[in-house]
């Protein structure tokens, strides 16, 4: 009797859908274990207070936002009611002023009933957080249209980012007392509504009627002076050969035809978030897109220029950071935003605190400071500067949107694990379709 060995033997697509499934598997486990641990104390024992504002984590980061008081490491108490929360604010008697997004609202003004409103409320953490009150005004969506800032005035104003009609405005009694409109600057569409056109993302107060505002698409901080308009500008459009980074997603266009759009350096600056104002030659940035926090000093001919970066922090290379707050003490606090951990390091780039966070962080304040306007400097030759390429591959796009859709996509899963996923799914596909034609 004789017996044919083949028929007992695992067909070709069988062994492709186990080497296949066994990559990504072993690419998983791996990595997992070789991954730097993130929410390590050194100095555990120094305490800590950092409140924190989350944007969330649901789809498109929108759900679950939150505004949360860390002790060391520990949740002493969160506000949890809108869809997104972002930069917060501990003021003189207590409260917290932050920025925030939120559906369902029956108050929509020209859109239809449920719609989304943003604005800013004043949070009352004890003895158990509340919102105390809330300015807020509808918007088209809950994408891209957001109040990310807020800050109280001396005059007893709120200064307030505005995305949906790309201005910073001042309101008090709900009423609104001032405003700087982008289009007195900016090459402008139509209606500034219908689009993300600039993502104007921080105000901060330099001093009386002074304020430093982040305007992210066009990749430059711009000085607005109550009664002038822009005064200074940092990151200035020196050059036709970067207006494609600003003009990417459907952001800047050239509306007025002449041939260019305002677009700063994206090797210095590339869709940044939440400057800090350290001094009149100084600005510390995270600069998300370069995945690094940068401090910017003025040079003798008044341009800007990278003096101290960092790209990396306990192993980990940063992933689209969005805050950067220098501390009296001389370190730098870092929301790390899709890594989801904040990050405290020394000048030379050590840790020295870090924790790991639930949802995806959009800003973190250190009490009882917070961001100061003026902080110390850091010498130009402390840090590494390097370079960074405008040249975004392939495997980095498709991990910002795997990151968009699955925001518990861990830290460490980075382009060589997407890169091996791939491959290990084509294996799996490939052996499917062997086994589906051998039939």
């Amino acid at each position: 009797m004789t017996h044919d060995l083949s028929s007992r033997l695992p067909s070709r697509g069988t062994l492709l859908v186990v080497a296949g499934l066994s990559l990504f598997v072993t690419t998983l486990v791996v990595s997992a274990a070789l991954a730097p641990a993130i929410g390590t104390a050194s100095d555990a024992n120094q305490e800590r207070l950092t409140i924190v504002g989350s944007q969330g984590g649901g789809p498109g980061w929108h759900e679950y936002g939150s505004v949360y008081l860390l002790n060391g490491t520990n949740v002493t108490w969160r506000e949890s009611s809108a869809d997104s929360y972002f930069d917060v604010t501990k003021t003189e008697n207590g409260t917290v002023l932050a920025g925030f997004m939120d559906g369902g609202y029956a108050s929509c003004g020209p859109y239809e009933s449920p719609c989304t409103r943003t604005g800013f409320r004043v949070i009352n953490p004890q003895p158990e957080p509340r919102v105390l009150s809330e300015y807020s005004f509808p918007v088209r969506t809950k994408k891209n249209s957001e109040v990310h800032d807020v800050e109280r005035l001396e005059s007893g104003e709120y200064l307030v980012t505005d995305m949906e009609y790309e201005r910073i405005f001042t309101v008090k009694d709900g009423e609104v007392t001032w405003q700087w409109n982008a289009s007195s600057f900016y090459d402008a569409p139509q209606d500034p509504t219908t689009t993300d056109w600039l993502h104007i993302n921080d105000v901060d107060v330099i001093d009386e009627g002074r304020y430093l505002v982040s305007v992210r698409n066009a990749n430059q901080l711009v000085i607005v002076e109550r009664g002038k308009g822009v005064v200074d500008v940092i990151n200035k459009d020196t050059t036709n050969s970067n207006d494609a980074n600003c003009r990417k997603s459907g952001q800047l266009a050239d509306y007025d035809n002449d041939g260019e759009v305002r677009c700063g350096d994206p090797t210095v600056l590339n869709h940044q978030h939440n400057p800090q104002w350290l001094g009149e030659d100084a600005v510390l940035v995270a600069d998300s897109e370069n995945d690094r926090v940068v401090e910017l000093h003025q040079t003798a001919n008044g341009s800007w220029t990278p003096a101290w970066t960092l790209e990396r922090a306990g192993g980990i290379p940063f992933n689209w950071p969005r805050d950067a707050d220098r501390l009296p003490n001389g370190n730098t606090l870092i929301t790390d935003t899709l890594n989801r951990r904040i990050v405290e390091v020394n000048e030379s780039g050590a840790v020295v605190w870090s924790v790991q966070t639930e949802r995806i962080p959009y800003e973190a304040d250190r009490l009882p400071v917070g961001e100061s306007v003026g902080a110390p400097q850091y010498a130009t030759d402390s840090g590494s500067i390097n370079t960074p390429s405008d040249d975004v591959s392939v495997l980095s796009l498709m991990l910002v949107g795997l990151r968009a859709v699955i925001p518990s996509t861990p830290f460490w899963f980075r382009e060589p694990q997407l890169g091996l996923t791939i491959v290990s799914m084509l294996f799996v596909l490939t052996g499917v379709v062997d086994r589906f034609w051998r039939r």
